[in-house]
């Protein structure tokens, strides 16, 4: 079942989660389509053994917007560091999934004191190093996508994209439901950001145990990107989460959480 969502004050604004389980603390970072509900597969799997906490990123869900139009990633990177404070959290395992890995790895670049490790899960590379043709033309997709479909119109277009051609009925629903509830000014925050963001400047700062995983059925970011990004860490290791499409951890929690769970158990 899924917990409910939750929220707190914290550094000045509204922030919301989901969250189950005890002992060390999991914080779950979703991407740029998602939302905490996304976890569900994690928030029961992960919580025998972790407080698992799923936040919504601001601008999605019950979590307040960042100000102005185009936030940089170092602003939600300090969204993080308050919700760690306002739940009085020392130091965290840290998971991000694609536009959440943006987040995660520029957290880590700047907080390391915070973390027990990081986990980048079918990562976004960002576009800040790209061509300006094609970051802005991207990015222009992405806001008509959502001004002109709308959540649940975009939901029903584009969450067969994020899935290999194997999910189950399950996993396709809970990805057309959460794309299908976005807030469409959060979402325009979080892909300017993404558009204007280079992981991989934030990745060769990372000096905490790091685990990449990608799913080898991922259009979204192929494989061999996800390995580039995990060469640039100096204390990385690499997974392939054989068969499953960029919504590995939706797809399949249990080929997502066995591996995770491995990782985090090492380094305690």
């Amino acid at each position: 079942m899924l917990p409910d969502l939750k929220s707190v004050s914290a550094g000045g604004r509204e922030i919301a989660w989901r969250e189950s389980g005890d002992g060390a603390p999991v914080l779950l970072l979703h991407g740029v389509g998602s939302g905490s509900a996304s976890w569900e597969g994690q928030l029961d799997g992960l919580s025998t053994v972790y407080r698992v906490i799923a936040w919504d990123a601001p601008g999605y869900g019950g979590s307040a917007a960042l100000d102005g139009e185009t936030p940089v990633v170092a602003d939600y990177a300090q969204a993080v560091t308050d919700l760690l404070d306002a739940l009085d959290l020392d130091r965290i395992h840290l998971v991000g999934h694609s536009l959440g890995a943006l987040i995660a790895a520029a957290f880590a670049a700047r907080r390391a004191e915070r973390l027990l490790t990081l986990t980048l899960a079918d990562p976004s590379a960002g576009y800040g190093a790209s061509d300006d043709d094609l970051r802005v033309g991207r990015l222009e997709a992405r806001i008509r996508a959502i001004e002109e479909l709308g959540p649940t119109g975009m939901a029903e277009r584009r969450s067969s994209d994020v899935l290999s051609p194997n999910a189950s009925e399950f996993a396709v629903a809970k990805v057309r439901e959460v794309m299908s509830r976005l807030r469409p000014a959060g979402f325009k925050q979080a892909a300017r950001m993404m558009h204007s963001t280079d992981i991989y400047v934030d990745a060769r700062a990372v000096t905490v145990p790091t685990l990449v995983m990608c799913g080898s059925a991922d259009l979204v970011t192929p494989e061999e990107i996800a390995r580039s990004i995990a060469s640039e860490i100096s204390n990385s290791e690499y997974q392939t989460l054989v068969g499953l499409g960029h919504a590995s951890y939706v797809e399949d929690p249990e080929v997502f959480n066995t591996p995770l769970c491995e990782f985090l158990g090492r380094h305690p």
